[in-house]
């Protein structure tokens, strides 16, 4: 059985990313994309769907494990009776994909037991295994091959590789695995030591240029790396979490793939990338974004692969049995298919204020933009199928009104600075329209609550956007109420914020799944716009303590089995935590950016989080 999904670490070369459990096996592997088939499963499985164990023989006394400072080079130390060792894991960034692995002694002499075992096609394919001249052995079935180069003495047994490798103090073994086309001549041999200098310089040369939050640096440097560790190089894609099928409820069915790139993340990640100075990334993704939804707009997707990849059949694979029994596991997501408005705000939004920082349009963009904004202007009255992609009818949901709103409110602010009048007034008609609409049929005057859908008496935390993107002031009073009923309604343990009511939820799926750790964070922004800064600030400690032991966070967590759900690690959770933190400075922030459009752009600069008053 796999380990509980707040056991495992990320290692990535921001190509694809491995999972390495505290128990030193990599259960989850895909090459060379984030999107491709793994070859190591068991994360989905067992151990016969593949995976990559280094353990030692006895159970460890101690396991401790970090991440070396500024970098994503994890080690676990094992502490045994006869001694103590460390394993190092890491991807090293560059053209090729290679895995490498250095079994360290620090003290007295453990004995390690080593399994590889290779399965390619999530787990279904037994490779072709032999050793080549040097050594070396490759593994190969159709047109995949990986090569482990080694120095410890490994043997082939029941279709596994396993070897007991020995390190007494001082002493280092590596084992690097690179993987390359069958077709091909293998890839040649690398130092593994060598590369783990080239990968350590590679991170902190990066995030050394992450500014000081006083004690929270490190959650938000941490968080930082992550996010940089799911952007997919070599398009600027930033895909939402590295793993599929990790269940939102464990024996459920709400098991998604999300090795894909949302563009709902677009504009809170563009600002936490600009606000952290890191312009080359956030110019990265806005290129990504134009690429991606260039053509109708009636055809723009709220989900792409990381090429920018319009084509996500959903399917389903029987021979893995899923996460603790959660099936079925899923690859591919149907929810491209779904109409979700929101996501024309959001590309508004974020090429708003992609030129507020100084990452203007391109001609692509400006040739885009009053195309998206024609269809949007009557498209905004349909249902749709919302933030939380339900798989139920289409409703009238509040926050996707929201969210077009924030298009033409922005167009209206962007052709007013151009001085194109106009268009600004034609534009800003069209928001005091939209959010006429809302106002009156989205505000439940028996609830005097906002609610998530016309006609509905649901809440729901989406809602909690509404005075993050500027669509009212976090203290007009329809605003305070709707916060006031979603702590009511949506908050567990005074912490945890569920997506929306868990009973009869109308999404067309069976009720259960854990609290939406984005939506926490949420909470908390709401609570500094209201000028709520102690609340907001325990709240967002309380968060914090709840990543793992080497500050990653999941998508949702179940605050009554205390563990994590959902795919791991999860980018927008990371996202909220570093918006969250910019925003307790009470600078320049991305909820107040967003809330007040009309403000001049500042670049940013960062400041140590202050005491709250």
């Amino acid at each position: 059985m796999a380990l509980k999904i707040e056991n495992y670490a990320m290692i990535g070369d921001c190509k694809t990313a491995a999972m390495v459990g505290h128990n030193g096996s990599i259960d989850w592997l895909c090459l060379p994309r984030f999107d491709s088939a793994a070859c190591f499963a068991a994360l989905l499985g067992d151990a016969e769907n593949g995976r990559w164990l280094i353990a030692p023989k006895d159970e460890p006394i101690e396991t401790s494990r970090r991440y070396r400072a500024g970098t994503l080079v994890l080690e676990t130390e094992f502490r045994t009776k006869g001694g103590t060792a460390t394993l190092i894991d890491f991807m090293a960034p560059g053209n090729r994909a290679e895995l490498v692995r250095i079994l360290v002694g620090r003290q007295g002499r453990v004995e390690f037991h080593s399994e590889f075992v290779v399965r390619f096609d999530y787990g279904a394919t037994v490779p072709w295994v032999n050793r080549l001249d040097d050594g070396s052995i490759s593994a190969i079935a159709g047109p995949e091959r990986l090569v482990l180069r080694t120095t410890a003495a490994l043997h082939g047994e029941d279709l596994k590789t396993v070897g007991e490798p020995t390190v007494t103090a001082g002493q280092s073994i590596p084992f690097i695995l690179s993987y390359g086309a069958s077709f091909q001549d293998p890839p040649s041999a690398i130092d593994a030591f060598d590369a783990l200098k080239r990968t350590e310089a590679f991170w902190r040369g990066w995030s050394d240029r992450c500014p000081e939050f006083g004690r929270w640096t490190e959650a938000v440097k941490r968080s930082l790396i992550t996010l940089k560790a799911l952007t997919y190089a070599p398009t600027g894609g930033i895909i939402a979490a590295p793993t599929t099928s990790l269940p939102e409820l464990i024996g459920g069915i709400r098991n998604w793939d999300y090795r894909f790139c949302w563009l709902r993340d677009a504009t809170f990640t563009l600002l936490a990338l600009m606000h952290l100075g890191y312009y080359d990334e956030a110019r990265a993704w806005r290129d990504w974004l134009l690429r991606t939804i260039a053509g109708s707009p009636e055809q723009v997707q709220i989900v792409y692969g990381v090429g920018g990849e319009r084509w996500l059949p959903e399917l389903t694979i029987p021979w893995l049995g899923g996460y603790e029994r959660s099936s079925p596991v899923r690859i591919g997501n149907a929810a491209y298919q779904q109409l979700q408005l929101d996501v024309l705000g959001e590309v508004a939004d974020a090429m708003f204020h992609a030129g507020k920082g100084g990452i203007g349009l391109t001609d692509r963009g400006r040739a885009l933009q009053p195309i998206m904004l024609k269809y949007l202007a009557s498209a905004w009255r349909e249902p749709d199928q919302g933030i939380w992609e339900v798989r139920g009818e289409r409703q009238h949901f509040v926050h996707s009104k929201v969210m077009a709103w924030v298009a033409f409110d922005r167009a209206a602010s962007e052709f007013a600075t151009r001085g194109s009048i106009e268009a600004s007034r034609h534009w800003r008609a069209v928001a005091d329209e939209i959010h006429a609409d809302v106002c009156d049929r989205g505000f439940d005057r028996d609830l005097e609550s906002f609610v998530q859908a016309y006609g509905s008496k649901r809440l729901d935390a989406g809602l909690l956007l509404m005075p993050l993107v500027g669509f009212l002031p976090a203290t007009d009073p329809r605003v305070r109420n709707t916060v006031q009923a979603i702590e009511k309604r949506l908050l567990v343990q005074d912490e945890f914020v569920l997506r929306y009511e868990r009973a009869n939820p109308g999404d067309g799926l069976p009720p259960g799944e854990g609290a939406f750790l984005a939506c926490s964070f949420w909470l908390a922004d709401n609570y500094i716009l209201q000028g709520r800064y102690l609340k907001a600030r325990k709240l967002f400690d309380r968060l914090l303590s709840r990543c793992n032991d080497v500050g990653l966070f999941a998508e949702e967590y179940d605050p009554f089995a205390g563990r994590m759900l959902g795919n791991f690690p999860q980018a927008y959770s990371h996202v909220g935590l570093i918006c969250c933190a910019l925003n307790l400075t009470r600078g320049t922030c991305p909820a107040k950016e967003r809330a007040e459009p009309q403000r001049p752009a500042m670049r940013p600069i960062p400041q140590a989080a202050t005491e709250p008053d």
